[in-house]
């Protein structure tokens, strides 16, 4: 059975390559560079990965009645409480490569979870709000994808403010080789001046 027959077999294959893409941008970065933040709330490369395993560990964990086999790695719950961003920054004796591990480990465990169900497996999310916390393993992985994709592209984004590092998948940027960006940039901008 090809990926194309298997509805599971496509929403993994579209699940890992968002946490490749991930990863990829963290590529080359040594820990400064990985932690600084790129936006004026703070958004920063590392922080991106370490909200996106902690995703992960709770949609496919918990959600299915699962734990990580090591839950202490994980932020807890109450740490949302101390701070609401917790989750979007590495702590000074996190680092980029134990994160990196980390959300390995994370994903083998999701994908245990995704294995070991059918699809149409009942979950409930406890965070949701009331009568929307019953779901299926199908919406879970939809969902985790299409919230990982966001954050994705938000990496790009702060990749490319960075060093200029641009690019869909590494094995196919989905950029031109031979643009003249510079000149392309002038061009949208004086498109742009003409609306002043």
């Amino acid at each position: 059975m090809t990926e194309r027959d298997d509805p599971k077999a496509a929403l993994r294959h579209y699940l890992q390559a968002t946490r490749d893409d991930l990863v990829w941008k963290l590529e080359g970065l040594d820990e400064r560079e990985a932690r600084l933040p790129r936006t004026a709330t703070g958004n920063n490369l590392l922080g991106l990965l370490k909200h996106c395993l902690n995703v992960e560990a709770g949609y496919f964990g918990p959600t299915f009645g699962r734990q990580f086999p090591s839950p202490d790695e994980l932020l807890p719950l109450a740490a949302y409480d101390e701070d609401p961003q917790a989750d979007w920054y590495a702590r000074a004796d996190e680092t980029k490569d134990g994160l990196i591990d980390l959300y390995r480990r994370v994903a083998e465990f999701a994908d245990q979870t995704i294995a070991e169900l059918p699809l149409d497996a009942p979950g409930r999310v406890p965070w949701w709000r009331p009568g929307h916390q019953d779901v299926t393993l199908h919406q879970i992985i939809i969902h985790v994808t299409c919230d990982l994709a966001r954050h994705a592209g938000h990496a790009d984004i702060l990749r490319e403010q960075h060093d200029a590092t641009v690019g869909w998948r590494r094995e196919n940027p989905q950029v031109m080789d031979d643009q003249e960006w510079p000149a392309y940039v002038a061009k949208l901008t004086a498109l742009a001046d003409r609306f002043a």
